[in-house]
């Protein structure tokens, strides 16, 4: 399956006071949509997506559907970038309405902050699944997994970010962690080949993956 990411440009914040007059930070608003050609040329069935978000909700009751401050090119969440805490996911219309707290560690502070200076933020969400293209529109297919929805600075212009390099790999499910198939097959390349090709082998796969993330 592949790394699929998609950006929405923007969404609200909210603060709610606790009685120790602390403050609780919230993000809300459209984290996903489908029935739609997105501007990555991609659209997701709504019958799709609500089996994806179905299998989520264990995560949101366990409290264990942590995000990221940022864009990460693997399907993995990494514990030292987890910014916020998805509460709620829910369908209204075509759209996913999302709800998450950011939370006191250090990706979420910075989260904090930048919401405290007037930082216009997005969501990203970051899941894995197969592509078939359907007139000309890549649809996504009903093995999508939704892996988490991450925060990233204003996507509005999409050119100035960098896309995930993992995004055009072929990812597994290997002993529970998700690992790029491209990655797997030119470390074994690299050990099979004779001293005396190995350069040149190593400058193929070089030039491969920087096809592969054009």
């Amino acid at each position: 399956m592949k790394l699929i990411t998609e950006q929405i440009n923007e969404v609200k914040y909210l603060v709610e006071k606790k009685e120790d007059g602390a403050k609780n930070i919230f993000i809300e608003g459209i984290f996903m949509q489908t029935e739609k050609e997105n501007k990555n040329g991609r659209m997701y069935r709504k019958g799709i997506m609500e089996n994806a978000l179905n299998n989520f909700q264990s995560l949101i009751s366990e409290k264990r559907a942590l995000g990221e401050l940022g864009h990460p090119p693997n399907p993995q969440i990494n514990l030292n970038n987890v910014s916020h805490l998805i509460t709620s996911l829910k369908f209204e219309g075509n759209d996913v309405i999302g709800r998450a707290k950011i939370l006191d560690t250090p990706m979420g502070k910075i989260a904090k902050n930048f919401i405290e200076e007037g930082v216009r933020l997005g969501v990203s969400s970051r899941g894995l699944g197969s592509l078939k293209e359907v007139n000309g529109i890549n649809e996504v297919q009903d093995d999508f997994h939704l892996a988490t929805v991450d925060i990233v600075s204003d996507p509005s212009a999409p050119e100035a970010f960098v896309q995930g390099i993992m995004e055009g790999a072929e990812w597994v499910l290997a002993n529970g962690v998700w690992k790029p198939v491209q990655i797997e097959q030119a470390q074994q390349l690299i050990k099979k080949t004779p001293q005396r090709d190995l350069n040149e082998v190593k400058l193929q796969l070089f030039e491969k993956f920087l096809n592969n993330i054009k």
